[in-house]
């Protein structure tokens, strides 16, 4: 079949599905049917039958709102591929703003040695920070065994078995020990709101990793009583933040003895890394 004519339908399909970028889209999936690069693709007249009909039924998936990650199993995030499933959110890019606010409070690349991440999903976070810090190594804690396995086969991908652990766990029950690095980027979406995100997110991800209760803030409040017991006395904590929870989460944290050292912006200006130390 000829790619313009498999582009156009598809393209055409996304729209009316509500997909935005539909035309980005139909390419990325058309690239990964074929197996090729976007710049190999653009050599391409003739798509095989395989290929296409391989890529018909991703667009088919997309066109039900099933994320593209989903669909074509992995997802970029930091300097890693990862594999990605149902079983965890999807990293995205916002998330990679607590790397940044912890590279820039704990500059010494040598200097860290341990690094805990509570609710690890694809350990996407755990493992950025690894690829950072050479002489650490790290703990994923994740109340789904699913997703602990998955973060353990991200490990393998990454050349990072030897430097992690994962383990299926209740965050408050599951850990002794202290550490210099504690990340977390915890379900902080409020109940209410659950039905009214994208289909894309309530439809697909898993609602254990999105819901933070009634005020978006069970989870904080569970991670601000255990941070203290956690931290080595010059260990920092970064936090993900929901959009506007900046105060609220501060309160807790220094009603727990912590101090906010700041609160670093994503790209869209949205107070996104909490980032806490002892007083």
């Amino acid at each position: 079949m000829r790619k313009i004519t498999l582009l156009k339908q598809a393209r055409e399909r996304l729209f009316q599905a509500g997909i935005e970028d539909a035309a980005f889209e139909a390419n990325l999936l058309l690239c990964w049917a074929c197996g090729c690069t976007r710049m190999e693709l653009l050599q391409r007249d003739i798509i095989p039958d395989g290929s296409v009909e391989k890529f018909q039924m991703a667009i088919q998936r997309r066109s039900a709102r099933e994320p593209v990650a989903f669909i074509i199993g992995e997802q970029g995030f930091w300097t890693l591929d990862l594999h990605v499933s149902p079983e965890t959110l999807i990293p995205r890019g916002d998330s990679e703003t607590l790397l940044e606010a912890l590279l820039h409070h704990r500059p010494d690349r040598q200097a860290v040695r341990s690094v805990l991440d509570l609710g690890t999903g694809t350990g996407c976070l755990l493992l950025a920070a690894l690829t950072e810090y050479p002489q650490a190594w790290g703990l994923g804690v994740d109340v789904a065994p699913g997703a602990a396995a998955l973060a353990r086969r991200n490990a393998r991908r990454n050349g990072l078995s030897e430097r992690t652990a994962f383990v299926a766990g209740d965050w408050a029950t599951a850990i002794r020990g202290q550490f210099d690095v504690v990340l977390s980027n915890p379900p902080y979406i409020e109940h209410a709101d659950m039905a009214h995100l994208m289909p894309d997110v309530v439809e697909y991800e898993p609602h254990r990793a999105l819901d933070g209760g009634d005020d978006g803030l069970v989870a904080y409040r569970i991670l601000c009583r255990s941070l203290p017991h956690l931290l080595s006395e010059t260990g920092c904590a970064v936090l993900e933040l929901g959009v506007g929870q900046e105060k609220a989460v501060t309160a807790l944290a220094e009603a727990a003895g912590l101090k906010v050292l700041e609160c670093r912006k994503d790209l869209g200006g949205v107070g996104r890394a909490l980032v806490l130390a002892f007083s």
